[in-house]
């Protein structure tokens, strides 16, 4: 069977009863009543079975706009945190819906000192034929505060990046990287633990070729003694059928679309990674992101990402 699924940031899904982070961010009516019908759209040309979302405060409201668009399961992770004097928002959550019975919600194993900043799910769903998958759905720490962070591309070598990782880390340059890495390691042994063929649908906060993804996949970054790579997950991108991406009549070739803009420069920041179970099942990827190319910075009334999504064959 071919099942489609999707990560899909939100950005700032709140009510206009609540504000998000300081009082005065917040929606008007008819702006929140436009978002949500931008949202159903795209969850209709996603047309996708299993969705895991991104930035969501009202969770109630996020639940009833899903159950409309004809999903049959609905989980949050937490409870975001409210200022209720206030009604402001602090933190935010992600959500999981989905046309299949989610069998159980299990928690990610973790080190009893060590918090995510925005807690994941992990949720077991039970497809046709008593197939069963793991689906995680994770938002990882952003670097709010701009700290200086290193940049890889495709040349990087993994002990490059360790050794630049160390020294940051060593010299506190980043705390927001250091919360992000062990968020990966986290998830890394905790997806290579369990038996059932897993899926990641994730905002990484962080690029294609990041130590971040190493963390995440590769059993190399904590082994020295490996001498090839060897990995638990796969970017979804990686091993799906390419189609060329032509922004410039020139230009022929395989181009990574982005997921989110900064300063005009695109980002893959959005990601879908699968188990070693499901290297060969990928049939197709594709990333929504007719919003982004009208205005790159995305509007509060729609998202500031892309939305990705994956047919994979179970």
């Amino acid at each position: 069977m071919i099942i489609k699924i999707a990560t899909f940031n939100l950005f700032q899904f709140c009510s206009p009863e609540f504000s998000f982070y300081t009082k005065k961010e917040k929606f008007k009516k008819e702006d929140w009543e436009e978002k949500k019908n931008w949202i159903k759209e795209q969850l209709q040309k996603m047309d996708c079975d299993i969705v895991g979302f991104q930035e969501v405060f009202s969770q109630e409201e996020l639940k009833e706009l899903v159950l409309e668009c004809g999903f049959k399961e609905f989980v949050v992770s937490n409870k975001p945190k409210l200022d209720e004097k206030n009604r402001v928002f602090k933190t935010t959550t992600v959500a999981l819906a989905s046309k299949f019975p989610i069998k159980e919600i299990k928690k990610v194993s973790k080190n009893e000192n060590f918090t995510f900043a925005r807690e994941p799910i992990k949720a077991t769903i039970s497809l046709k034929n008593d197939l069963e998958i793991n689906v995680y759905v994770a938002h990882l720490k952003s670097n709010r505060l701009n700290e200086f962070e290193y940049k890889f591309t495709k040349d990087s070598t993994l002990e490059e990046k360790k050794e630049k990782l160390n020294i940051a880390l060593k010299n506190n340059y980043s705390l927001s990287l250091k919360q992000r890495i062990n968020e990966a390691k986290t998830l890394h042994f905790d997806i290579k633990k369990d038996k059932l063929p897993s899926i990641l649908l994730c905002d990484l906060n962080d690029r294609e070729f990041s130590i971040t993804i190493d963390a995440l996949t590769n059993k190399r970054f904590y082994k020295n003694e490996l001498k090839k790579d060897d990995f638990i997950l796969f970017d979804s991108y990686d091993i799906a059928p390419k189609k060329v991406y032509n922004p410039h009549p020139e230009f022929k070739g395989f181009k990574r679309v982005p997921t989110s803009y900064f300063v005009g420069h695109g980002n893959t920041l959005d990601f879908i990674f699968v188990s070693k179970d499901l290297e060969n099942s990928i049939k197709n990827h594709k990333v929504f992101d007719e919003h982004l190319q009208k205005n790159r910075n995305g509007t509060l009334k729609q998202s500031d990402h892309a939305q990705v999504v994956c047919e994979i064959e179970i």
